[in-house]
């Protein structure tokens, strides 16, 4: 399994759409929605996250991971003087539950560690990823109606 980051380009766009489609499925597939309501709300909601992403956290280094080649997921960290928030992280179906997620945040982490500042993140309660960022020393410092907020503090904090 060899593992490597990508710089984003917007010829990835259309993999993004693909990769956002792919985490939102499961929650989309009770409305009922035929295909192309299902594509046209996910478009919608797809652009919405972008142009947010963008304002919000402008100048965030936004990767693609690459698995043998072939593009898997994205990252998406913001890295600030005081913290470094990880924005988004999503792979593809297929490549989840195979500890890639994992060593990517362990790398991140690190990479905090070595200025000494926390990572912090917000995660859909319904997510299971939040048992993983547990896994690896994350704890809960606030949350909303929607998300946990977790930090994972690092040496020098």
């Amino acid at each position: 399994m060899h593992i490597e980051l990508q710089p984003f380009s917007p010829e990835h766009q259309d993999f993004l759409f693909r990769l956002y489609a792919s985490t939102r499925q499961a929650e989309i597939a009770p409305f009922g929605w035929d295909r192309a309501q299902q594509d046209a709300f996910l478009r919608m909601q797809f652009s919405a996250q972008q142009r947010w992403y963008e304002m919000a956290y402008e100048g965030a280094d936004h990767r693609i991971i690459m698995m043998d080649g072939e593009p898997a997921g994205r990252i998406l960290v913001h890295r600030g003087s005081r913290a470094h928030t990880l924005v988004d992280i999503a792979l593809l179906p297929e490549y989840r539950n195979r500890g890639i997620g994992g060593q990517l945040l362990r790398q991140l982490i690190a990479d905090a560690g070595q200025t000494g500042i926390p990572v912090r993140l917000q995660v859909l309660k319904s997510n299971p990823a939040h048992h993983l960022y547990e896994r690896l020393g994350f704890v809960m410092t606030g949350e909303d109606g929607m998300y946990f907020q977790m930090e994972k503090a690092t040496a020098g904090c």
